[in-house]
Protein backbone atom coordinates (compact mmCIF):
# COMPACT_ATOMS: atom_id res chain seq x y z
CA UNK A 1 0.00 0.00 0.00
CA UNK A 2 1.49 3.47 -1.01
CA UNK A 3 1.68 5.71 1.84
CA UNK A 4 0.07 9.13 1.22
CA UNK A 5 2.41 12.24 0.98
CA UNK A 6 1.30 14.88 4.13
CA UNK A 7 3.54 17.57 3.27
CA UNK A 8 1.40 19.87 5.88
CA UNK A 9 1.98 16.94 8.50
CA UNK A 10 5.19 16.55 7.75
CA UNK A 11 6.36 20.07 8.09
CA UNK A 12 4.46 20.41 11.21
CA UNK A 13 6.35 17.38 13.11
CA UNK A 14 9.34 19.08 12.37
CA UNK A 15 7.95 22.36 13.73
CA UNK A 16 7.00 20.78 16.81
CA UNK A 17 10.50 18.95 17.35
CA UNK A 18 12.01 22.76 16.79
CA UNK A 19 9.94 24.65 18.99
CA UNK A 20 10.16 22.37 21.48
CA UNK A 21 13.96 22.56 21.12
CA UNK A 22 13.85 26.47 21.13
CA UNK A 23 11.26 27.10 23.23
CA UNK A 24 12.45 28.21 26.86
CA UNK A 25 11.55 25.91 29.84
CA UNK A 26 7.92 26.47 30.66
CA UNK A 27 6.90 27.47 27.37
CA UNK A 28 3.59 25.40 25.95
CA UNK A 29 3.08 24.43 22.69
CA UNK A 30 -0.20 23.47 21.74
CA UNK A 31 -1.66 21.82 18.27
CA UNK A 32 -5.29 22.07 18.05
CA UNK A 33 -6.85 18.80 16.12
CA UNK A 34 -9.54 21.76 13.80
CA UNK A 35 -9.45 19.74 10.69
CA UNK A 36 -12.89 18.29 11.08
CA UNK A 37 -14.50 21.63 11.23
CA UNK A 38 -13.34 22.79 7.58
CA UNK A 39 -12.61 19.02 5.62
CA UNK A 40 -16.15 17.41 7.78
CA UNK A 41 -14.56 13.73 7.24
CA UNK A 42 -16.26 12.68 10.19
CA UNK A 43 -19.65 13.94 8.90
CA UNK A 44 -21.92 16.94 9.37
CA UNK A 45 -23.61 15.68 12.60
CA UNK A 46 -20.17 14.80 13.98
CA UNK A 47 -18.60 18.49 12.99
CA UNK A 48 -22.13 20.08 14.65
CA UNK A 49 -20.74 18.17 18.17
CA UNK A 50 -17.10 19.23 17.63
CA UNK A 51 -18.61 23.28 16.74
CA UNK A 52 -21.08 22.81 19.73
CA UNK A 53 -18.39 21.80 22.04
CA UNK A 54 -16.03 24.96 21.29
CA UNK A 55 -14.07 23.94 18.18
CA UNK A 56 -13.39 27.11 16.10
CA UNK A 57 -12.84 26.83 12.15
CA UNK A 58 -9.93 27.99 11.02
CA UNK A 59 -8.40 27.77 14.48
CA UNK A 60 -4.38 27.96 13.99
CA UNK A 61 -2.36 24.50 13.83
CA UNK A 62 0.21 25.50 16.52
CA UNK A 63 -0.48 28.04 20.10
CA UNK A 64 2.62 28.74 21.43
CA UNK A 65 2.16 30.50 25.00
CA UNK A 66 5.37 31.54 27.08
CA UNK A 67 6.56 34.67 29.12
CA UNK A 68 2.83 35.83 28.69
CA UNK A 69 2.60 35.78 24.70
CA UNK A 70 0.35 34.36 22.50
CA UNK A 71 1.22 33.17 19.24
CA UNK A 72 -0.71 31.28 16.83
CA UNK A 73 1.14 29.17 13.99
CA UNK A 74 -0.54 28.19 10.85
CA UNK A 75 1.08 25.64 8.64
CA UNK A 76 1.29 25.56 5.13
CA UNK A 77 2.84 23.76 2.54
CA UNK A 78 4.46 25.69 -0.13
CA UNK A 79 1.81 25.91 -2.41
CA UNK A 80 -0.82 25.70 0.01
CA UNK A 81 -3.38 28.72 0.40
CA UNK A 82 -5.35 29.79 3.43
CA UNK A 83 -9.32 28.76 3.68
CA UNK A 84 -11.84 31.90 4.13
CA UNK A 85 -11.90 30.47 7.66
CA UNK A 86 -8.29 31.01 8.19
CA UNK A 87 -8.23 34.23 7.08
CA UNK A 88 -10.75 35.08 8.97
CA UNK A 89 -9.24 33.35 12.53
CA UNK A 90 -6.18 35.30 11.61
CA UNK A 91 -7.71 38.94 11.09
CA UNK A 92 -9.73 38.62 14.76
CA UNK A 93 -6.63 37.20 16.29
CA UNK A 94 -4.58 40.15 14.78
CA UNK A 95 -7.26 42.62 15.73
CA UNK A 96 -6.82 41.49 19.21
CA UNK A 97 -3.46 42.25 19.45
CA UNK A 98 -2.70 38.52 19.28
CA UNK A 99 0.66 37.06 17.55
CA UNK A 100 -0.44 35.28 14.14
CA UNK A 101 2.24 34.05 11.29
CA UNK A 102 1.93 31.57 8.49
CA UNK A 103 4.86 29.17 8.21
CA UNK A 104 5.83 27.17 5.08
CA UNK A 105 9.48 26.08 6.77
CA UNK A 106 11.46 25.40 9.54
CA UNK A 107 12.94 29.09 9.51
CA UNK A 108 9.46 30.73 9.37
CA UNK A 109 8.58 28.98 12.46
CA UNK A 110 11.86 30.25 14.53
CA UNK A 111 11.68 33.41 13.01
CA UNK A 112 8.47 33.86 13.72
CA UNK A 113 9.25 33.96 17.39
CA UNK A 114 11.57 36.07 17.11
CA UNK A 115 8.91 38.31 15.10
CA UNK A 116 7.49 38.38 18.03
CA UNK A 117 9.24 38.78 20.54
CA UNK A 118 9.84 35.44 22.27
CA UNK A 119 12.57 34.18 23.74
CA UNK A 120 14.65 31.65 21.99
CA UNK A 121 17.96 29.07 22.70
CA UNK A 122 18.54 29.22 18.76
CA UNK A 123 18.31 31.84 15.95
CA UNK A 124 16.64 32.12 12.59
CA UNK A 125 18.44 31.63 9.85
CA UNK A 126 20.23 35.10 8.28
CA UNK A 127 18.32 36.52 5.49
CA UNK A 128 14.69 35.19 6.38
CA UNK A 129 12.36 37.44 4.88
CA UNK A 130 9.93 38.55 6.65
CA UNK A 131 6.04 37.58 6.42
Amino acid sequence: MKRRRTPEADLQRAVVTALRFALPKGAILHHSANEVTEAGPRGARRQAILVGMGVYPGFADLVVLCEGRVLFLELKSPTGRLSPAQEAFRDTVVAQGLGWALVRSLDDALGALVDHGFTTRVAATAGRIPR
